[in-house]
């Protein structure tokens, strides 16, 4: 398999992860007039796993280290296999919220708020389970990030008070609980992969392994979590599932291709995971927080009609998160 053995060339990976995380959810937006979330989220589980099995068929099976995925597949214990696969359920789960809480708040709400607990979260999690890195370094960046969203969040409450009839809350409250949940899986599916990516040890998974059992964990979890979601949706009506089957060939594509860009980001977070380690791996990839805002205060104008002085809250919130990330990234 092709593994990283540089950490400039991780830290690179783990930018890429920031962009593609951060622009995924753009998807949402592209369909939102015509497809509904639900339906558009079977694509994306699909453009996950199929990202995850071709990337196992070519990066995974080449190269002179480690083990080809048939290979590690027929090797792998259960232990191993079912840590990866809960690691795509509790993703699932967090990830169905935030999608949610995006359409009912936007981008520059949800991510912010979502995904910064989920970074601050996770962070600490990865780095007690694997702790390398400076320590003042990558808790004094999530110091400055946990700050940034609480900003955030104060320019959101300047928004809803200028907005006739008030904005609700249901997005703030799924964006919290989304990043609660999303700051543990990372654990569970770097967990499940061997240690030192050049010796692979006996019934752990590679990279590439784990990566396609996390995406199958995604995929039938999907058919619990969205199939309720369907049913009992966060907003509008409930959608049948033959709504699916009537969706044109633009909204599977542009469905398939949110989950591709996103996998796209994970598949690089774990690959480099192996130099960079864990906990900055992860934090440096969820700085797709900024990358999210941008597009959401800029593009998508979801903050013009908030009132004088909130702009500018926003920019120190991006300031703060790109600090907190400088300081993750020396902190090794």
């Amino acid at each position: 398999m092709i593994i990283v053995q540089n950490y400039s060339l991780a830290i690179l990976l783990c930018v890429i992860t920031m962009l593609c995380w951060g622009s995924w959810a753009n998807t949402t937006k592209l369909t939102s007039k015509t497809w509904r979330f639900e339906l558009f989220y079977w694509d994306y589980g699909f453009g996950i796993l199929l990202t995850t099995i071709l990337l196992a068929f070519t990066l995974g099976s080449n190269g002179n280290e480690g083990r080809s995925f048939i290979n590690d597949i027929y090797q792998a214990n259960t232990s191993s296999m079912l840590s990866a696969f809960i690691g795509g359920v509790i993703f699932n789960l967090a990830n169905i919220l935030l999608v949610a809480a995006i359409g009912i708040s936007g981008m520059s709400v949800a991510f912010p708020v979502g995904i910064g607990i989920a970074l601050v979260l996770g962070v600490i999690v990865n780095y007690i389970a694997i702790p390398q890195g400076n320590p003042g370094l990558i808790f004094g960046g999530v110091a400055l990030i946990a700050l940034a969203i609480l900003l955030n969040a104060r320019a959101y409450q300047k928004l809803q008070a200028n907005t006739s009839g008030g904005v609700s809350k249901k997005g703030l409250i799924l964006s919290v609980v989304s990043g609660c949940l999303m700051g543990l899986f990372y654990k569970y599916v770097a967990g499940s992969m061997v240690s030192n990516f050049n010796l692979p040890e006996v019934g752990k998974l590679t990279p590439y392994t784990a990566l396609v059992i996390f995406a199958v964990g995604i995929v039938m979890s999907s058919f619990l979590f969205n199939s309720i979601q369907m049913k009992f949706p966060f907003i509008d009506k409930p959608v049948p599932l033959k709504d699916y089957f009537k969706g044109k060939i633009k909204d599977h594509g542009i469905g398939i291709l949110g989950g591709m860009i996103w996998c796209i980001g994970m598949s690089l977070s774990i690959i480099a995971s192996g130099k960079a380690g864990p906990a900055v791996s992860y934090g440096l990839g969820q700085g797709a927080t900024v990358v999210a805002a941008i597009w959401g205060i800029y593009v998508w104008k979801e903050f013009d009609k908030a009132p004088s002085g909130t702009k500018s809250l926003l920019n120190i919130m991006l300031l703060l998160y790109v600090a907190g990330l400088a300081m993750i990234i020396l902190s090794k």
